[in-house]
């Protein structure tokens, strides 16, 4: 066991759109990313996505509905199988919960981010 400082994380990557898995929990991997702009629009079928905001603002984009906006502090919950989209007008810095395995891009067809371990 050990803390782990999700700032000192985040301070060893600049690119976005790049999840680092900083542990794992069960069979999921915890990560931190950097977004700003949109990403493509795409779903999961087999599971949830979890969003928690550590510093700015995101919108989740759905397909079926209107986007909803989180902040600093707060977190969304995408239900598996909901057509979404991230965005952030600027810098977001994000923790996400994904099983192991699982493409950050579901079925949007564009390539997977490595999730490289940091």
């Amino acid at each position: 066991m050990k803390a782990i400082n999700l700032a000192e994380k985040l301070a060893l990557f600049s690119t976005h759109w790049d999840p680092k898995v900083v542990a794992g929990y069960n069979d999921n991997d915890i990560m931190v990313v950097k977004f700003k702009g949109e990403f493509p629009y795409h779903k999961h079928d087999d599971t949830d996505d979890f969003f928690l905001v550590l510093e700015g603002k995101m919108e989740m984009d759905q397909e079926d509905g209107p986007p909803v906006r989180v902040g600093a502090g707060e977190f969304i919950v995408v239900p598996a199988g909901v057509v979404h989209r991230p965005r952030a007008a600027e810098e977001v810095k994000v923790l996400l919960i994904e099983p192991k395995g699982e493409a950050n891009t579901g079925d949007s067809g564009v390539e997977p981010a490595p999730k490289d371990h940091i």
